[in-house]
């Protein structure tokens, strides 16, 4: 989009948000706390720019932004009430969902699966089918050791075939590296930093390029928070939406604001995750209906998915664990 797409996309957002074109109250704050799927980065940098921008604040709502500890954490933390929103690996926020947590996803981050699994070729790993008594590395509520069994089962990779070893996210590289774990699960946005880092001794595998491609990070909110304030959750998903267009056009002043409120982060580093978050986001839906929106099909996909792999304790209507109301037509994703 040229220079001047740009500025009509941000002027349109701060239009939209001053001219009281949100519904809801326009003195009173509503106090929202959104639970971040990890530390921020850069696909959460237009929650950031919005903030900066006072968009949030101009719709009535008081938004405070948590760093997380993994999906499952960010869902079950939702699920319980203990906070109104978040963001989510959205398989793993339908795993929290049929074990008796009430999620509405209302607005997709990632239209794809982020998932990819990373390792040194000079260890003697050439694929999946070399992971057998390796140990990989990630955390505990990490999206990925949630998911794992699925993506086991479509490489043909037994039950227990892998050793988990416990990391912090941001020790999972450097721990890589010194050959303390032979693979990390990370995600696909931080793909540029790992080029950089081992060049040609990299080897990776992307999860969707086995079949396994369910939605990946997405906004969720705490069902019945969503009855009782469907208005906030209006508010939140319009300035959020129109951020994530206005940073597809021009990401600079986004991962300034990212880097002004976050603490740790590299500038290049996190305009090199925004080129690939762009990637995730784009998909037939959110490029030719409505970007953040959510296919029926694939979302039907996604539950399968759970289904499969996983024990279903509360079985649930996967049509009834996302909605697409609150997101406008007019906002489309710019197809990468």
């Amino acid at each position: 989009m040229r220079r001047n797409g740009r500025s009509m996309l941000a002027a349109g957002l701060a239009i939209m948000v001053s001219a009281g074109m949100l519904s809801g109250p326009a003195i009173a704050k509503d106090k929202v706390n959104l639970v971040l799927n990890w530390t921020p980065g850069a696909d959460h940098a237009p929650i950031f720019f919005a903030l900066e921008q006072g968009y949030y604040d101009k719709a009535g709502i008081d938004l405070t932004v948590e760093s997380g500890k993994g999906s499952a954490m960010s869902a079950q933390t939702v699920g319980a009430g203990a906070s109104p929103m978040g963001i989510a690996e959205m398989g793993t926020a339908f795993v929290a969902n049929s074990k008796g947590a009430d999620l509405v996803a209302v607005m997709a981050i990632y239209a794809n699966s982020p998932f990819v699994l990373y390792w040194k070729k000079s260890s003697g790993i050439a694929g999946p089918k070399d992971f057998a008594g390796r140990t990989l590395g990630n955390p505990p509520a990490d999206a990925a050791r949630v998911m794992w069994p699925a993506f086991a089962q479509a490489v043909g990779l037994a039950d227990g075939a892998v050793n988990f070893v416990n990391l912090a996210p941001q020790a999972k590289m450097p721990t890589m590296v010194a050959g303390r774990v032979d693979i990390i699960s990370d995600f696909y946005n931080g793909h540029d930093l790992k080029i950089r880092e081992l060049g040609d001794d990299l080897g990776f595998i992307r999860w969707s390029g086995v079949g396994i491609n369910p939605y990946g990070n997405s906004i969720i909110v705490n069902r019945d928070y969503l009855m009782k304030n469907p208005d906030v959750v209006r508010n939140f998903v319009k300035v959020t939406q129109q951020a994530y267009a206005s940073c597809v056009a021009d990401h600079k002043p986004c991962i300034a604001a990212l880097m002004k409120r976050a603490s740790g982060l590299e500038e290049r580093a996190m305009m090199d995750q925004w080129g690939r978050v762009k990637e995730l986001m784009a998909d037939p839906y959110t490029t030719g209906t409505a970007l953040g929106g959510f296919d029926k099909g694939r979302m039907a996909a996604t539950y399968d998915l759970v289904k499969t792999y996983f024990s279903i304790e509360k079985p649930f209507d996967p049509q009834s664990a996302y909605t697409n109301e609150f997101l406008s037509t007019d906002v489309k994703m710019t197809a990468q």
